[in-house]
């Protein structure tokens, strides 16, 4: 079976690459708004699972990867920031202080109509941040599109005094440990 990411996002693409099958990738088109009174961590699991569904239609006989992150501190949730303005402001919120990282992730089979979901929390403590350090990473990596502003796979990773989970490429937005498991559950040989 073929083996499509529903992601158009370089950074999961990346990861994928590491497990040396060939795949395609498609852009799911859906609303990523959470829904009212929903946890980061429903909605995480809720858009992965969208997300693999939107694509399914044009193929019908594969197996579909789709993920999503959350980030929150308490109430206040971390998206893309999409500037340079937001990216400063989540980080001087989040500095010294620590930030849940909810992935998720939805493996269909649309052969056999089959979903396996998961999640997998990433807890990360940043440390007291200047100001002066705060742009100068936005300038230098700017992580515009990324959850949270900063990117643990890049110079992100000075900006962390800690950090605790399962799975050290869920932050980065695919957990691969995850994903292995439920291939292997679909009968796809790795490694």
């Amino acid at each position: 079976m073929k083996i499509v990411l529903a992601s158009t996002s370089a950074y999961r693409r990346e990861l994928l690459q590491r497990f040396g099958l060939p795949f395609e990738t498609a852009r799911p088109d859906i609303d990523e708004s959470p829904l009212p009174d929903e946890s980061p961590a429903t909605t995480a699991g809720r858009l992965a699972e969208q997300k693999a569904r939107a694509v399914a239609e044009h193929h019908p006989d594969a197996l579909i990867i789709g993920s999503d992150q959350v980030a929150h501190m308490g109430n206040t949730r971390f998206g893309k920031p999409g500037s340079v303005e937001r990216a400063v402001a989540q980080l001087r919120s989040m500095s010294g202080k620590t930030v849940i990282f909810h992935t998720a992730l939805a493996l269909l089979n649309t052969r056999n109509g089959r979903l396996q979901v998961d999640a997998v929390p990433t807890e990360v403590r940043f440390r007291q941040l200047s100001e002066a350090e705060i742009v100068r990473y936005v300038d230098k990596e700017r992580p515009l599109d990324c959850a949270g502003s900063a990117k643990s796979e890049g110079l992100g990773i000075t900006l962390l005094e800690a950090l605790s989970g399962d799975d050290p490429t869920a932050l980065v937005g695919l957990p691969l440990i995850a994903l292995a498991r439920m291939l292997r559950n679909e009968g796809v040989t790795l490694p």
